[in-house]
């Protein structure tokens, strides 16, 4: 039998579910298949691989994904000799948003990489695109067409045998073996005990939330949050720059409508197994036994708006004429558009597509949940506050998720909604979370003076950095704060105007709604030209940009550059390449998220 490997680098879970969709292609060819997060595969066996096809995805600033970095170090070793692949067949499909500078920069320097080493490409590399009207699936499509057309020529299918139908069901990856009784009660099995080493998403610190503030003014559209959590006894460190992670709950509603529409019953416990078939293993986030409210609760994502792949799965188990028809055209490429139109555009969650197929719902097989619902991902929160500050404290700012579609109810975003939620003053509440290191780095030595531009919720690392800097004795900061309005969302106002009378910070502020014409941060970095070309050219300034990804990071670069052009007499080529020399030398940083 033909094998193929998939391997996947995935941060949000999309590369995750493309590499899982070619691999049920790959057991409808008949192929023997494995699919593996590129971390978890022994990369040194890569040298006796036939045929492989590595789906990876972008994060940051061109960097590659969490579960590929140990990979990603081997593959790059200057050690490795020029034909180590030579009997490697393969191909790359890149995930990507061209909204970002470095789009699919991961993908294409991998290709690259793999030709150094010997290997044989297949097809040239996919560069899928979120920002296409259709999605990923508009590239993807049709370079999987090409990829099969390419691979069963090379790997034809056995003698006699054909592939099996799309609406055909393939065994299931896990086998569900429901308990009778329980010997422990959920509270003492879920509860997650403190660990020597720092903690991590496999053990997580169950952090008590200490405070859960509105920093806006009740009558400001937007709800934003800083929330406290208490890290005592943890043996987590952190810096100016890092981030903190959160992996988030299911509304309580939304589980008990779940285990409604499937026929659970929340208080059964189960244990699971791989299925003989399988080559995945069990989750190792899951608790052996555990409960069905535990399982929706915390690990299967019912809020999300579902990929393509869970049409195509759920497909497969429609015995109702109507809803497989709709189905199948759901799971089609031709049926993209129709898709977008009941699902994407809308937000509408898995939990509600469930709620329009009531009968296919009503046929599926518990044992499937895992591969019909991805886990529910992490989010990454800025860290608002400093340790040097705040001892034993993490503070983040929290912009809670809420917006209307032509659905009647209004959608939530699902970490922000369950974080908002929590109300210390109604008895403890604990939060699962770690600390990764963040993209941002900032200057060791007192004199550099530091500049950053941070509107809106951007503010939070800004603040971790000058709490920390003030308490190192690092004195020469500068802060671009940009909001709608003075009066309904200016945030950590007091703590600027403390930090500006000691002497420790200049602060520029920008209210874009305050006046007729709108006033932005990259206006005041104009109107501040003279100033910021002295402490960029003379005192090696160190220059920063954080928050949301539409038009905020390129207007504050243009600003930049104009400042270059007006002060330093260079021209609009000249100011780009100084802006690339200084992203380059590490004096120009940004966070941005979209």
């Amino acid at each position: 039998m033909n094998r193929l490997l998939v391997l996947y680098g995935s941060q949000t879970g999309s590369a995750q579910d493309t590499a899982e969709r070619i691999g049920r292609q790959a057991q409808r060819r008949r192929m023997k298949v494995r699919v593996e997060a590129l971390d978890d595969y022994g990369v040194a066996n890569l040298i006796s691989e036939s045929l492989v096809v590595f789906v990876c995805s972008t994060t940051g600033q061109g960097d590659p994904p969490d579960n590929m970095k140990n990979f990603w170090r081997f593959l790059f070793r200057k050690s490795l000799p020029a034909d180590s692949l030579c009997r490697l067949d393969y191909a790359v499909l890149g995930l990507g948003d061209s909204s970002y500078p470095k789009f699919n920069f991961v993908a294409k320097k991998l290709h690259k990489r793999l030709l150094q080493l010997g290997a044989s490409a297949l097809l040239p590399v996919g560069l899928a695109d979120d920002q296409h009207d259709l999605g990923p699936d508009a590239v993807i499509d049709s370079w999987l067409a090409v990829f099969w057309e390419k691979a069963l020529t090379l790997y034809p299918l056995p003698a006699g045998l054909s592939p099996l139908r799309e609406d055909e069901l393939l065994p299931p990856h896990y086998i569900f073996n429901f308990l009778e009784d329980v010997p422990v009660k959920e509270a003492e099995q879920h509860r997650i005990t403190e660990e020597p080493a720092p903690p991590s998403s496999v053990h997580p610190f169950l952090a008590k939330v200490v405070s859960n503030q509105r920093v806006t003014q009740p009558s400001h559209f937007q709800d934003v949050r800083q929330i406290e959590f208490d890290i005592t006894g943890s043996n987590i460190k952190f810096g100016a720059g890092d981030v903190v992670m959160i992996r988030p709950c299911n509304a309580s509603e939304d589980v008990e409508k779940f285990c409604q529409l499937l026929r659970l019953d929340s208080d059964r416990w189960f244990t699971l197994k791989s299925s003989s078939e399988s080559s995945v293993t069990v989750p190792s986030r899951l608790p052996q036994p555990c409960s069905i409210r535990h399982l929706v609760e915390s690990f299967l994502d019912i809020a999300a708006v579902p990929r393509r792949s869970f049409f195509e799965l759920l497909a497969t188990f429609a015995t109702n004429e109507l809803e497989r028809e709709k189905l199948a055209e759901f799971s089609s490429a031709r049926g993209q558009e129709e898709l977008h139109a009941y699902c994407n555009r809308p937000r509408r969650t898995a939990l509600e597509v469930l709620a329009d197929f009531p009968h296919t719902t009503a046929e599926l097989k518990v044992d499937y949940l895992l591969e019909l619902f991805p886990e529910i991902q992490p989010r990454s929160f800025s860290i608002a506050s400093s340790l040097l500050a705040q001892p034993n404290s993490i503070q983040i700012l929290v912009a809670v998720v809420r917006y209307k579609t032509k659905l009647q109810k209004p959608r939530k975003g699902l970490c922000s909604s369950w974080l908002a939620s929590l109300d210390p003053s109604q008895g403890d509440m604990f939060v699962p979370l770690w600390v990764k290191k963040g993209g941002l780095k900032f200057p060791n030595d007192l004199e550099t003076p530091v500049i950053m531009v941070g509107p809106g919720t951007g503010v939070a690392p800004f603040r971790a950095a000058l709490q920390e800097r003030i308490a190192l004795g690092r004195t020469a900061n500068m802060l671009f704060f940009g909001c709608r309005s003075e009066a309904k969302d200016f945030y950590c106002r007091s703590e600027w105007e403390e930090m500006e009378r000691a002497g420790h910070l200049k602060l520029f502020t920008a209210f874009s709604r305050d006046q007729e014409d709108k006033v932005y941060v990259q206006h005041r970095v104009k109107e501040q030209a003279t100033l910021l070309w002295d402490l960029i050219s003379n005192m090696g300034a160190f220059f920063y940009i954080a928050g949301n990804a539409k038009q905020m990071p390129t207007g504050v670069c243009d600003a930049l550059k104009g400042v270059f052009q007006k002060e330093g007499g260079v021209s609009a080529s000249q100011a780009q390449e100084m802006l690339d020399a200084l992203e380059k030398s590490g004096h120009f940083q940004s966070e941005t998220w979209s």
